[in-house]
């Protein structure tokens, strides 16, 4: 089957089943798929927030003293893209939904497994991030594409899951705000201490959630 019939047969199951259960299942219609629960979904912010809670807690300790100007600096610019990213990815994920719909759960817990995995390698690094504590755009916006080009990622896979983008990138984004102001005070008040645990425990947060995703759909679990 040519790629313009696949497209064809996609559209024509995804808008009768839209009409059976109404619009508001329009968006995952294509599939067997159901929305992740809200506690899979905050576990995934969490695991998604620790880059930009890391950075916080280095911005903290260049600061030295806890202010709510820079802690809500941070969290508003983290928060943002973290939220932005996610959105970007679902809507280049959902052109190609097609093609991936066999496959889905395997690039969903492949796209997850990879940013875990990532996360952890980077926790067992022994270079320390280096911050002046500046808040200035060009810094901000440099720090914040840079902790949520993982986000990315996970919205390529949301779009293979048919989620509720809209739910997903408002928990993500209010999550990274309160990480990154909670970041801010722990930074200064104990310094670098935790930055490798959290990213270490948001590694292995997104890891299990891709594996529980991928098992789920092969039906050798269900919760």
């Amino acid at each position: 089957m040519d790629k313009n019939k696949q497209k064809a047969v996609f559209h024509r199951r995804f808008l009768s089943k839209s009409c059976i259960l109404g619009p508001k299942y329009a968006i995952f219609a294509a599939s067997n798929h159901e929305m992740m629960s809200f506690l899979e979904l905050l576990l995934i912010a969490v695991g998604l927030s620790m880059d930009a809670f890391s950075v916080s807690i280095c911005k903290g300790l260049a600061n030295k003293r806890f202010t709510w100007r820079i802690a809500v600096i941070c969290g508003l610019w983290f928060g943002f893209f973290q939220a932005l990213m996610p959105l970007i990815g679902y809507f280049l994920g959902s052109q190609f939904q097609y093609l991936i719909e066999s496959v889905d759960h395997w690039v969903a817990f492949g796209l997850l497994a990879l940013i875990g995995a990532n996360m952890i390698r980077e926790s067992f690094s022994k270079e320390s991030a280096e911050d002046n504590g500046a808040l200035n755009a060009k810094t901000m916006f440099v720090l914040a594409i840079a902790t949520s080009i993982d986000a990315l990622a996970a919205g390529i896979s949301f779009a293979a899951l048919h989620e509720n983008i809209w739910r997903d990138v408002l928990a993500i984004g209010i999550t990274t705000f309160v990480f990154s102001v909670l970041g801010v005070k722990i930074g200064s008040v104990f310094g670098s201490k935790y930055e490798k645990k959290a990213e270490f425990v948001g590694g292995v947060i997104l890891i299990l959630i891709g594996l529980k995703i991928l098992l789920e759909h092969l039906g050798i679990i269900s919760f």
